[in-house]
């Protein structure tokens, strides 16, 4: 995507969402940015990735099932209810296509994977999956002293080994969902199995 229409993009977002998940986003994107810098991915599709992550944020439950019905996205159980964190992925991805303009499947997917990754993301998917958990601000948004020292050592380890990153952010995230009681997506489980496989070998 050229400059001119990022920075179109950019103001869409500044426009659209709460202050604290605009703020959110361009730590996405810039994070995004330099990672795809580090490993070779194309720069400018992480960075529109990253601007539209969020983009349905901001649109209703009702919303964003109505809208994921009429593309006809396929939406697994915990997508489906009340007050999910992981709709808004696949919502997002609905609302790049139609009012955005976004066409790339890569950049597509890579909005529609980024709560629940899956096995075999690609590049830019592993990049935005990894970069809304590490961008700048999540140090607000981590829940202990402990969190904060995995964040850390994921940082460094994200401009190091992908996969390895990925493998240490699904256990994280699964040992925190089975402390809390929350319920797990069975894509998330997955893709944990797939890259702690691949980590081992």
């Amino acid at each position: 995507m050229k400059a001119t229409n990022l920075a179109k993009l950019r103001k869409e977002m500044e426009q659209t969402l709460e202050r604290k998940r605009y703020e959110h986003t361009l730590g996405v994107a810039y994070t995004a940015a330099s990672l795809a810098m580090v490993h070779g991915a194309d720069v400018g599709k992480a960075l529109t990735a990253g601007m539209l992550h969020d983009c349905a944020k901001c649109m209703s439950h009702r919303k964003q099932i109505s809208l994921c019905q009429k593309n006809k996205m396929q939406l697994s159980e915990i997508e489906i209810e009340k007050h999910s964190p992981l709709l808004h992925a696949k919502a997002g991805n609905c609302l790049a296509q139609k009012k955005y303009g976004i066409t790339d499947e890569e950049i597509l997917l890579a909005i529609s994977y980024h709560t629940t990754g899956r096995p075999r993301m690609s590049l830019l998917e592993k990049i935005i999956y990894i970069a809304d958990y590490i961008e700048p601000g999540r140090e607000r948004a981590k829940r202990s002293y402990a969190d904060i020292q995995n964040l850390a050592l994921v940082r460094k380890m994200a401009y190091r080994d992908l996969d390895e990153t990925l493998c240490k952010i699904l256990s994280d995230t699964l040992d925190y969902l089975s402390r809390k009681g929350g319920k797990i997506d069975s894509m998330t489980r997955e893709t944990y199995e797939y890259y702690c496989h691949i980590h081992e070998t």
